[in-house]
């Protein structure tokens, strides 16, 4: 699996994601960093087989509406702290790969208690 972290998910989440064996970037290491239009994201990480990890409810708007981005991790946790983000995606990264493997289009949606799984 491959992830492209959006402007507001920390570094120390995509460090996590190398670490545990994906190759992970951040948008502000790519295209016109964090200047870089919605957009521009989705196309990219659709070209390039990412899954998208964003907090911006945009995405999942246009998930939606337009199917891009085709694989999107929509984190709903308001501003918890890294090490509360961290633990659940290791808690979770398993479950994702899954999902990733058996679709070629969803979004998951990360919230305290529980993950929800929708494709189009």
């Amino acid at each position: 699996m491959k992830f492209l972290c959006d402007v507001h998910i920390s570094f120390k989440l995509v460090k996590t994601i190398q670490v545990l064996g994906f190759e992970c970037i951040h948008v502000n290491d790519i295209l016109d960093r964090w200047h870089t239009k919605d957009a521009e994201i989705a196309k990219y990480v659709d070209e390039n087989n990412y899954i998208l990890i964003t907090k911006d409810a945009d995405f999942r708007d246009s998930f939606f509406v337009k199917n891009t981005p085709k694989k999107l991790i929509k984190i709903n946790l308001g501003n918890i702290s890294n090490k509360e983000l961290i633990a659940i995606f290791e808690n979770t990264v398993s479950k994702i790969e899954t999902i990733s493997n058996n679709n070629s289009s969803f979004i998951v949606e990360v919230d305290h208690d529980n993950l929800t799984f929708l494709k189009k």
